[in-house]
């Protein structure tokens, strides 16, 4: 099978008919070639999207009854076929198929969710009666126009529908990359939207790397650009997006605190910390990978985290052990040294730190489940997005001193506080400067709910209404009720 990008409404294997090759995570074997977009591509894809949206305006101008029918048709194929699309998303990225299979899940809802949502189109009315007289004011939401939207490897599917649905949802025109680590299931997924009869032009697929994404954030014909990933690409994305001052959504890295009071349930903060950590072998940007617990709490607490983190299992993520390979060996070697990185600063390795190459996991990107404890904040592994299955444990005295260490982050994306003090717990977490928080539990998500991060973890919010009014712009719109007199001169 050739696996080729979607412009215009038509499969393509681009200007070049240039491959790359993806490889299995789990014993590094071929898995597909994949065609590459060029500068080309990626301009005719503008092009078409800008079309769509300004000329032909077919999907646009549908009544958002019509069009939310076709995202429930869209997720009514998409749950059919569940179970080969969470099989690509295991053999393509790595994660247990259980992981997989509630992902696609979670992304059957999510279209759901986003065709419901405009079927009961919101907006304000107002009745103005003052300075100019008499005036009748409304606002009104609509689509943004052409908007380009790129998407991590960590949850290739699931990440795409975020962005897609709501973007779709609002009537724009869309340019969808995403990355190039792990794209089988958004092809896939194309082949649903042009199955339903999606406008041509609507909907464009492209495959390619950082080239491409700063050629669309640069584009003075692209309207939006959202973005998940690394702060790092974040901050060129946004350097870009100034070139037409395009609206820019931006979900990027984390390194967010759990904080574990003394009195906490031991082995429901254990359980959870566990989850927050080693879900999806830790490649996820909402991740828990700062543990503060109390200082007179730590030592029965990490007996207990040490003792569950020896017990994970490693294997094929066909056959669901706890946790699977991490996406490719360019990722496991960043990870492995930040795990190096660590030990050369002092902190110590209680669990873990190094690639796992036993059994069947001998030719696959394995790392055990690594703690780290006795850290200090100047230690990179602290300070640093590590993304993976990597922790660091260190200690608190007072609640001022928890809220302090949570806070001492250039990143705000998430955080959790662990504790049998409803009060304490509420003070705390309204103390923590992220988005995403969490009290006594860590990592549930709802697409009701809105996702994002404060600080250098991004900019707008996913998921939820706020996820929809990201892909519109509000326009006010004022009616003169007493034609003729305008009152401004009348005292």
């Amino acid at each position: 099978m050739e696996w080729m990008m979607y412009i215009d409404g038509k499969w393509t294997k681009g200007e070049k008919e240039k491959t790359f090759e993806t490889l299995n995570p789990y014993n590094g074997s071929h898995l597909a070639d994949i065609y590459e977009s060029s500068e080309q591509d990626t301009l005719d894809a503008i092009e078409a999207a800008n079309y769509s949206f300004y000329k032909d305006r077919s999907w646009r101008d549908m009544d958002s009854q019509t069009r939310g029918d076709i995202l429930l048709k869209i997720a009514d194929i998409l749950e059919m076929r569940k179970a080969e699309f969470a099989r690509l998303e295991v053999l393509d990225n790595g994660k247990p198929l259980r992981e997989a299979e509630c992902d696609v899940d979670d992304a059957v809802h999510n279209f759901r969710y986003y065709a419901s949502l405009i079927k009961a189109p919101h907006g304000g009315v107002y009745e103005v009666n003052e300075g100019f007289g008499k005036m009748h004011s409304y606002t009104v939401h609509e689509p943004t126009g052409v908007c380009a939207l790129i998407t991590p490897w960590n949850y290739p599917l699931l990440m795409g529908v975020w962005k897609l649905a709501p973007a779709l949802a609002a009537g724009n025109s869309v340019i969808f990359k995403p990355s190039p680590y792990c794209v089988l299931s958004s092809i896939k997924l194309f082949e649903i939207f042009d199955e339903v009869g999606i406008p041509k032009g609507a909907c464009n697929l492209l495959i390619g790397g950082a080239k491409v994404g700063n050629i669309l954030s640069g584009s003075m014909d692209v309207d939006m650009i959202t973005f998940t990933g690394s702060t790092k690409a974040g901050q060129m994305v946004m350097m870009n997006a100034a070139s037409n001052v395009k609206k820019i959504g931006l979900e990027l890295g984390g390194k967010s605190p759990n904080v574990i009071f003394a009195d906490a349930d031991l082995e429901g903060a254990v359980e959870w910390a566990m989850l927050g950590i080693f879900l999806n072998q830790g490649q996820i940007c909402s991740a828990g990978s700062r543990i503060l617990v109390e200082e007179k709490f730590h030592d029965e607490f990490v007996k207990r985290l040490i003792e569950r983190a020896n017990n994970i299992t490693l294997g094929n993520p066909m056959n669901n052990p706890d946790m699977g390979p991490i996406v490719n060996e360019i990722q496991m070697n960043r990870v492995l040294e930040y795990i190096e990185a660590g030990k050369a600063e002092g902190a110590k390795c209680v669990a873990g730190g190094y690639r796992y190459l036993d059994g069947e996991c001998k030719d696959g990107y394995f790392i055990k489940p690594t703690i780290f404890d006795e850290c200090t904040n100047d230690m990179r592994i602290v300070k640093e997005e590590i993304f993976g299955p990597a922790v660091t444990i260190q200690t608190f005295k007072t609640e001022e001193e928890a809220i302090e260490m949570a806070n001492d982050s250039p990143y705000g994306l998430a955080g959790a506080v662990f504790t049998a003090d409803g009060a304490r717990a509420l003070r705390v977490i309204k103390e923590i400067r992220a988005g995403i928080t969490w009290i006594n539990c860590y990592n549930p998500c709802f697409n009701e709910a809105p996702w994002g991060g404060y600080k250098m973890s991004g900019i707008g919010r996913e998921l939820g209404v706020h996820g929809l009014e990201e892909y519109q712009e509000i326009k006010q719109i004022n009616i003169n009720l007493n034609p003729g007199k305008v009152g401004w001169y009348e005292h």
